[in-house]
């Protein structure tokens, strides 16, 4: 009976030593969990920051972009009306220009 006792001892020493060593891999891995666990909330958060800049970076972007293309739409339009007073000063200055030339051979210019 003494082995049978001594052997019965053996095996719950074992036994022991097992769920001791259960219970540290479940705390180790419980520290990991929990680290994990900030790792993910510090990402998320991270994630709300840049999708929040982002967004108004978006925004920004959208408004400039409207901006160029109503700039672009005056230069545009200025730049049209401008070519007409070009074309339309350069066509004075012909008419211009002919009137002095019919004035000067006019037979009233030259007898003064």
């Amino acid at each position: 009976m003494t082995q049978q006792g001594a052997a019965l001892q053996g095996y719950n020493n074992e036994l022991v030593k097992c769920i001791e060593d259960l219970c540290m891999q479940k705390e180790e891995l419980n520290k990991q969990i929990q680290q994990a666990e900030e790792e993910k909330n510090k990402l998320q958060h991270e994630i709300q920051v840049l999708s929040e800049k982002l967004e108004c970076v978006c925004e920004n972007l959208a408004q400039k972009v409207a901006s160029r293309n109503e700039l672009d739409k005056i230069l545009a339009e200025t730049e049209a009306a401008y070519m007409k007073i070009l074309d339309s000063s350069r066509t004075l200055l012909n008419v211009l220009k002919k009137e002095v030339g019919s004035l000067k051979s006019s037979p009233e210019l030259k007898s003064h």
